[in-house]
């Protein structure tokens, strides 16, 4: 079990690397392209909009579940919000994650976001099941009703290795799906991350709170 921490610690590791890599090779009009989530065709389509100066925030809470482009992923560590900018055609706006706080249950002092980079570390895919080990089906081939060995069955299992290759997939859905940073046109959408280990439903309260380079807004979400 000690080993578990590890695991983890590796899957964060080679999620970063794989982040570095794809910025050295890929142009910025590429990362343009494959960043955020398409915007949805107003912000009225979202469970909250505020405005900030001329720019319309628009969010909605996602709960521990990460919406991708390929399917929906978990994460236990954090809670997630998914968020639209609108404003007038060509409009454009310096972007950032850090722009965004989040303030559960009427907490004093709100929480930061985090980078999509952290998150990678606690993500599940729902979908994905470890293959079953060789001895399983050799047991249950062969009748495995029959006594078990001394200590057999006190043992705890083993940690889930999840494949390497599952592992870069997912950093990569979370990635994409997260909101872009920098100077863009809008309207621009994606993922925002905070931490929170609890359970959804013991969230009372939730507010997003935007202090950007146009304004500020804070806007009131459905748990």
């Amino acid at each position: 079990m000690r080993l578990f921490p590890a695991l983890r610690t590796g899957v964060l590791i080679a999620a970063i690397c794989l982040c570095l890599q794809g910025q050295n090779t890929q142009s910025n009009d590429a990362q343009i392209d494959t960043k955020g989530l398409p915007p949805r065709a107003t912000p009225a389509d979202y469970q909250a909009q505020a405005q900030a100066g001329t720019v319309t925030v628009a969010a909605e809470f996602k709960g521990h579940s990460i919406p991708t482009l390929q399917g929906t992923l978990s994460t236990e560590d954090y809670v997630v919000i998914e968020t639209g900018l609108f404003g007038s055609p060509g409009a454009r706006i310096k972007l950032s994650a850090d722009d965004f706080s989040l303030r559960i249950n009427g907490k004093k002092t709100p929480s930061p976001a985090q980078p999509y980079g952290l998150v990678v570390a606690s993500v599940k895919d729902p979908e994905w099941e470890p293959p079953e080990p060789a001895e399983s089906k050799s047991k249950t081939r062969f009748g495995g009703g029959g006594k078990q060995e001394k200590g057999e069955g006190n043992e705890p299992p083993a940690p889930v290795k999840i494949p390497i290759g599952v592992q870069r997939a997912m950093a990569q859905r979370v990635q994409k799906a997260s909101l872009p940073e920098g100077d863009r046109t809008l309207p621009q959408a994606g993922l925002i991350f905070f931490l929170y280990r609890g359970k959804t439903k013991s969230i009372q309260s939730i507010e997003l709170i935007y202090a950007g380079p146009v304004g500020k807004a804070t806007l009131t979400l459905q748990p």
